[in-house]
C-alpha cells in the first residue's frame, strides 16, 4: 500500500507548506482495514457493511433505488423533489445508454457531451455551472431547484430523442445531437424567463433556501 502514498504539499498551522502523506479514498480503506487496533473496529465494520450492501444492490437493482430515496429524505428533501430527481436519474441512463449503443468512447466522451447539452439548456457548461453554485466536489444537481431539474431532463431525453431519430453514430454525429437536445431545452427555459421575468438558474440551494454552501452533503 505504501507505494499508493504519495507525498504532497499542504499548509499546516504555523503558515508553512510541508510534505505529507496523501492517499485517495479506496488506498485509506485499504489502511484501516490493515490497522491491527481495536480501535479500527467500528470502521471496518461500517465497510462491510457498506460492501454488504452494495452486493444486494447488484443482486436486487431496486435496493439501490429505495436507498437513494431514503438518503434523500433523510437530508430534508421533499416527496415530490425526490421524485424528479429520481426521474432524472432514470433520464440520464437511458441517455448514457443509448450513447454506449452508438459507439461513443466512454467517460471522458460522455462528459463532452453532457457539457453541450448543459451549455446550450443554460449556458454554463457544468463546471461553469458549479462554479456559478459555489460547489466543490457535490453532484450538480442536488441543490438544483425543481426547473433546473426539469430543464436538466428535457435537455437529456430530447438529447435521447433526437440520437434515436437520426440514428447518430459516433462522437461527432452524437456530439451535433448533444447540441440539438439542448437546444429543444433551452429555448424553453429563455421562453419562460421571458415570461415569469425570472432566471430558471439560481446560486440557491434548493434544500436550505440560501446560496450554496461548501459544506453541503454530496
Amino acid at each position: 500500500m505504501y507505494e499508493k502514498i504519495v507525498q504532497l504539499k499542504l499548509p499546516s498551522s504555523d503558515g508553512k507548506l510541508y510534505e505529507t502523506d496523501c492517499a485517495n479514498t479506496e488506498t485509506m480503506f485499504r489502511i484501516i482495514q490493515s490497522i491491527p487496533s481495536p480501535k479500527a473496529e467500528p470502521f471496518k465494520r461500517w465497510l462491510a457493511r457498506v460492501g454488504y450492501e452494495r452486493v444486494q444492490e447488484i443482486e436486487d437493482p431496486e435496493l439501490a433505488t429505495k436507498r437513494t430515496r431514503a438518503l434523500y429524505k433523510a437530508k430534508g428533501y421533499s416527496d415530490s423533489w425526490i421524485e424528479k430527481r429520481m426521474r432524472g436519474i432514470e433520464v440520464r441512463e437511458t441517455l448514457t445508454d443509448e450513447w454506449k449503443k452508438r459507439e461513443v468512447g466512454g467517460n471522458k466522451e460522455y462528459a463532452i457531451l453532457t457539457a453541450e447539452i448543459s451549455q446550450a439548456t443554460f449556458g454554463m457548461t457544468p463546471s461553469q455551472y458549479k462554479k456559478f453554485k459555489n460547489l466543490k466536489r457535490e453532484n450538480l444537481r442536488d441543490p438544483m431547484n425543481d426547473l433546473e431539474l426539469i430543464f436538466s431532463m428535457l435537455g437529456e431525453a430530447s438529447t435521447t430523442e433526437i440520437t434515436r431519430s437520426k440514428n447518430s453514430q459516433g462522437f461527432s454525429q452524437n456530439k451535433k445531437a448533444a447540441k440539438e437536445g439542448g437546444a429543444v431545452a433551452g429555448n424553453a427555459r429563455k421562453d419562460l424567463e421571458r415570461k415569469t421575468n425570472k432566471k430558471v438558474s439560481t446560486k440557491q440551494n434548493y434544500l436550505t433556501g440560501s446560496q450554496t454552501p461548501k459544506t453541503l452533503l454530496k
